[in-house]
């Protein structure tokens, strides 16, 4: 007598089982490339967030500045300023947080050994908070003068930095992810050229994971203790 097939998965009709779903039942490879690469990752971020203090500073240092001087009337520009001044903040922090992003980007590219979407996110998420990091800290060192500073009529003071397009902010991670792909794209290989982990040695006397004897024409098997002729 025929015994009655075994039903898959939990019995239900027309239900898939979950070990057959996806590739053939197995995890995402990439699982366990985001768990080695988290910890790097989180450095990464964390150094490209350090980056936004020198990136801060130079900002205050490049942006020119009006000066005026206070009257009866009220301020008088000091000198002939140029037009561009008006915009002249957002176009330096624009410019200095687009070649950050390149530099960032092409930085966690030649991390040959980390390249994978665990340094593409450190990546985008460090130089977000590095644009932070200096549009607070180019502010601070560089405020806007006080209304007793405007109102004292003889004195001198000197506009601050205001970042006015906020937009600006998602030009470094933009310029980062942009350099990183394209670098990907551009790669030949599929894996990103990246280096295999580094496997486990063989045991003492035994042969190497895989069952791969290094030896040539020497069997891995046991041998046999039959007699000859049996």
């Amino acid at each position: 007598m025929t015994p009655p097939p075994v039903p898959v998965g939990d019995g239900r009709p027309g239900r898939v089982p979950r070990r057959a779903r996806g590739h053939g039942g197995r995890r995402w490879p990439g699982t366990a490339e985001l768990r080695a690469d988290r910890r790097p990752a989180l450095l990464l971020a964390t150094a490209l967030t350090l980056a936004g203090v020198p990136a801060g500073v130079l900002w205050v240092v490049l942006t020119p500045q009006a000066r005026f001087d206070v009257t009866a009337d009220g301020p008088v520009v000091v000198g002939r300023p140029s037009a561009e001044l008006l915009v002249a903040a957002d176009a330096v922090f624009t410019l200095l947080l687009a070649g950050l992003g390149l530099l960032s980007g092409a930085g966690a590219w030649w991390w040959r050994s980390r390249r994978g979407v665990g340094t593409l996110l450190g990546l985008s998420v460090g130089t977000l908070l590095a644009a932070l990091v200096a549009w607070q800290l180019g502010e601070l060192l560089a405020p806007g003068p006080t209304p007793e500073q405007v109102a004292e009529v003889g004195g001198r003071f000197t506009t601050g930095l205001d970042l006015a397009s906020l937009p600006a902010l998602a030009v470094g991670p933009f310029a980062a992810v942009l350099a990183y792909v394209v670098a990907a794209l551009l790669s030949p290989a599929e894996d990103l050229d990246r280096p295999d982990p580094v496997r486990p040695a063989p045991s003492a006397g035994g042969p190497p994971p895989g069952g791969v004897d290094p030896v040539p024409g020497r069997s891995s098997a046991a041998p046999s203790h039959e007699p000859a002729g049996g």
